[in-house]
């Protein structure tokens, strides 16, 4: 047995010890934390542990893009925010889109797109929707005035602590694309002879819809109950949600062919328009009929 002070070895083998058994202590108590309380509620006391902060991850807003009769883009859009000093990024995707309960493919972020510190990031889940893959006709489908949509799944992100997952849920409705509003100005007559004369027309197209959507319209006029002639806007491009267009359309009418629209034009004063309408819009066509009086401007 060894007598006096310890040595040099013994004192500093003893702070080994110390440091190890409250090393071990430590662990010990993770590990009865981890066993006894919900995950989250482990999570949450680990991060105030390490000083590192959760992101949080929310639903932003529904983007509505290349919308036509034929389809649109649907776009889910989500908020990632990292308050912390160091950058995270995406460790996994699992995203689920569907439309009026049929699944629809998506596309998503790539996996391993950094968040700056102290930063936040919109992430786009792009669908491209096609309306005749929702429907058997699609002017059923186009008739309704909203459909619904649902959002699953999960994200992972890779932090200095491992992976934190994130739900991915969110449902709601957007809105089906609609006919656009088309009305009449009062026609101004011109160039009015014995076999005919030449009518302007104003033409108003008005997009119902809250978001842009092109539209190009044709058809037949008919005047005091008298065929005058086709006419039409060609493409008129894309009208912004709830926008209007006004389009000034020249007809020449031939009084043989349209005798009963001559004695209208030639006295002026009000008559009844029809027009049997063609609305395009993306390569779909859908028909559109007005009727409503208008006041020949002589």
């Amino acid at each position: 047995m060894q007598n006096g002070p310890p040595s040099e070895f013994q004192r500093r083998r003893g702070v080994d010890n110390g440091n190890l058994m409250t090393a071990m202590k430590r662990l010990l108590a993770a590990a009865f934390v981890f066993a006894v309380l919900p995950g989250c509620a482990y999570l949450n006391q680990f991060l105030s542990a390490s000083g590192f902060s959760q992101p949080s991850f929310n639903f932003k807003n529904l983007a509505i893009e290349n919308a036509s009769f034929q389809g649109l883009t649907l776009d889910t859009v989500w908020k990632l925010d990292n308050p912390n000093p160091i950058g995270i990024s995406l460790a996994s995707i699992d995203y689920n889109l569907s439309v009026e309960d049929k699944q629809i493919v998506s596309g998503k972020p790539r996996q391993g797109l950094q968040i700056n510190a102290q930063g936040s990031s919109d992430l786009h889940f792009p669908a491209g929707i096609k309306f005749q893959d929702l429907a058997q006709v699609v002017q059923t489908f186009l008739n309704k005035d909203n459909a619904k949509w649902g959002a699953s799944g999960s994200l992972g992100v890779q932090t200095p602590i491992g992976v934190i997952n994130f739900p991915l849920s969110k449902t709601g409705t957007f809105e089906v694309p609609k006919l656009p509003a088309i009305t009449f100005g009062n026609p101004k007559v011109g160039n009015i002879g014995i076999s005919g004369a030449t009518l302007e027309f104003p033409l108003n197209v008005t997009n119902k819809n809250s978001y842009a959507l092109p539209f190009a319209v044709s058809g037949d006029l008919t005047l005091a109950g008298a065929k005058i002639g086709t006419i039409s806007t060609g493409n008129m491009g894309a009208l912004a949600g709830k926008g209007q267009k006004t389009m000034s359309i020249p007809l020449t009418v031939n009084f043989i062919s349209a005798a009963g629209a001559a004695v209208k034009i030639a006295q002026g004063g009000q008559a009844q328009v029809a027009f049997a309408a063609s609305v395009e819009s993306g390569g779909t066509k859908l028909p559109l009929n007005v009727n409503q009086l208008v006041n020949i401007v002589k």
